[in-house]
C-alpha cells in the first residue's frame, strides 16, 4: 500500500448445512512485493468431488499466476483475465478425464502496492466495495434472476427468494466461454473495505446490513459474525459459506 495505509484481512470458510465443502477461499500475499495481495473465492459445482475439483483448480491456477506476477511491470487486469481463461480451460480438461461435470464461480480482487485495485468475477460469487458502511459498488451476478432484475421484472429482494435464484447464466468449466465482469479502483482509501464471498453468505444479508457489520467490526470479527449469522438464517438448509475481507486502515488506527 502507499505510505500511511495498512491492510487488516481475514478469510473464513464453513461447509454450512451441506454434507461436503465445495467452496474454496484464499488470500495470497505476493512473495516479492509487500502490500500486494490477491483474494479469491470459488464456489464449485458438479457433484461431490466434481465441484471441489473445480474450485481447487481455480485456487491452483491463481496461486501459480500470482507467483509469477510482477506488480512493477505487469498489468493486473491482464493477469486476472488470464486467471479466468486458464482456470476455465483446466476445469474443462478435468471434465474430460472424469465422469463429473465440474464447474465453478470465481470472484477475485488484486491490490497492488501502490494502492490500486482490480477485480474480476464470473458466476454469482460477489465482490463488494464499501467505504465505511456505504456501498460504493458490487459485482452483478451472472444469473437468471439478475437478468429479471435488469429487465425490471423483479426487485433485488424478490430475486433472493426466487425459486430459481441459484440458476447461473455462466461460470467456469461450461461449454461456452464464461461471462466476465471487471472493475478498477484507481486508489483505495483508509475506510475502504473489500469483500469477496460465495452466495452462501450474501444470500442472507442486504447491502445495508453488510455495510454496518463491516464498518463496526474488525476483518476477523466480521468474518466470524457473517458466517454465524448466515448459518442461523439458513435454518438448516444453508449452502457452503466462504468469504475474504480486506479492510484498508490508517497506520494510526
Amino acid at each position: 500500500m502507499t505510505k500511511g495505509y495498512r491492510l487488516n484481512a481475514s478469510t473464513g470458510i464453513h461447509k454450512g448445512d451441506r454434507e461436503y465443502q465445495q467452496d474454496q477461499v484464499a488470500l495470497l500475499e505476493h512473495p516479492r512485493s509487500k502490500g500486494c495481495v490477491l483474494a479469491v473465492v470459488a464456489d464449485g459445482m458438479g457433484g461431490r468431488s466434481g465441484g471441489r475439483k473445480a474450485s481447487d483448480q481455480v485456487m491452483m491456477t491463481a496461486s501459480q499466476l500470482f507467483e509469477r506476477y510482477s506488480p512493477e511491470t505487469e498489468d493486473a487486469a491482464a493477469m486476472l483475465m488470464q486467471l479466468v481463461q486458464e482456470a476455465h480451460m483446466v476445469i474443462k480438461l478435468t471434465a474430460i478425464s472424469s465422469e463429473e461435470e465440474p464447474h465453478s464461480t470465481m470472484a477475485a480482487f488484486l491490490i497492488n502496492p501502490a494502492g490500486d485495485c482490480h477485480w474480476v468475477h464470473t458466476g454469482d460469487s460477489r465482490i463488494y466495495h464499501y467505504h465505511g458502511e456505504q456501498l460504493i459498488r458490487r459485482t452483478t451476478d451472472h444469473s437468471y434472476v439478475q437478468t429479471l432484475v435488469a429487465r425490471g421484472e423483479i426487485t433485488e429482494d424478490e430475486a433472493t427468494v426466487h425459486p430459481e435464484s441459484n440458476m447461473l447464466t455462466g461460470c467456469l468449466g461450461t461449454e461456452r466461454d464464461p461471462p466476465i465482469g471487471v472493475h478498477f479502483i484507481p486508489q483505495l482509501q483508509p475506510g475502504d473495505t473489500l469483500m469477496a464471498c460465495s452466495d452462501g453468505i450474501w444470500h442472507y444479508f442486504n447491502s445495508g446490513e453488510m455495510g454496518q457489520v463491516l464498518e463496526a467490526l474488525s476483518a476477523r470479527e466480521a468474518t466470524e459474525f457473517l458466517i454465524d449469522k448466515a448459518q442461523s438464517r439458513g435454518h438448516g438448509a444453508g449452502d457452503n459459506l466462504s468469504l475474504v475481507i480486506v479492510k484498508v486502515e490508517p497506520l494510526d488506527a
